[in-house]
């Protein structure tokens, strides 16, 4: 087990001043100017206010490689196909994670070797019936120690929500955000499951493997680069409000008219 560094796309030491950034307001707390503008009542009837912690907060450390199983996009085709004949449709659940940067949400993807951008995430066992307990299972297995030694890392992981459904209606690589109307017999149903992360935490990654904070701003609308999925996380999240706090717990950014985060009956206070 060796220590790692998170790679942050499109960050630096000093906070963006793009109007990407003008999505979050500073609180009165941490303001440094007198021109203060007109207040915005509340607007944010029926939605979440979702709490992120800074990246920094944050510990990486690199296991034994996971190697993957397919060599190629045919041979990954072939895989799937020889599974669903043996179980029928195939179910896979992967999980959102998500910190800010200078008040930015980000979002934890895993990078392979061929370049390829990826949810962690893994497919459900056939007779598996708890959706959301398998995949805390399976993010366990992808991010935690092998021998299990920090069992508390995945146990205070708690899904919040599913953000979407895809579908794979043949053998192939595109999926669809719906389930065409002339397929009876889909092949896969992909689930996009957003979990929340406490204050601090220990992430495991394969030594074959790079985690990235990449921020909503590059994943939308770059689908050359990140396919039709993930680019599709800033219209899922879009849904949420945010509030960004920094290592000491105070907030430095909240989204216009949104509640402050309330926490929930039982829940931990490093809980987001």
């Amino acid at each position: 087990m060796h220590g790692a560094k998170l790679q942050v796309r499109g960050s630096s030491n000093k906070p963006p001043h793009s109007f990407f950034h003008a999505m979050t307001t500073i609180p009165q707390s941490s303001r440094k100017t007198t021109l203060i503008p007109p207040p915005t009542q509340d607007f944010a009837a029926r939605q979440q206010t979702i709490r992120l912690y800074p990246s920094s907060n944050y510990v990486f450390a690199t296991k034994d490689a996971q190697v993957e199983r397919d060599v190629s996009v045919q041979a990954r085709m072939q895989r799937l196909k020889s599974m669903y004949d043996e179980s029928g449709m195939l179910r896979y659940v992967e999980g959102v994670f998500l910190c800010h940067e200078f008040g930015t949400p980000y979002v934890f993807l895993l990078q392979l070797p061929n370049n390829f951008f990826k949810l962690p995430g893994e497919y459900l066992d056939p007779d598996e019936e708890d959706e959301e307990g398998g995949l805390l299972r399976k993010l366990a297995d992808r991010l935690s120690p092998e021998n299990g030694e920090d069992q508390e890392n995945s146990k205070s992981w708690k899904v919040l929500d599913c953000l979407a459904q895809w579908w794979r209606p043949n053998f192939e690589v595109f999926m669809y955000p719906f389930l065409p109307p002339h397929i009876s017999r889909p092949k896969e149903c992909k689930k996009t499951f957003l979990i929340s992360l406490p204050e601090k935490i220990a992430f495991f990654v394969p030594s074959n493997m790079t985690f990235l904070a990449v921020p909503l701003f590059e994943l939308y609308d770059n689908p050359a680069r990140y396919g039709p999925q993930l680019c599709a996380l800033p219209h899922y999240l879009s849904r949420y409000n945010f509030e960004c706090v920094d290592k000491n717990g105070v907030v430095v950014s909240q989204f216009p008219g949104s509640a402050p985060y309330q926490q929930k009956d039982g829940e931990s206070k490093l809980q987001a």
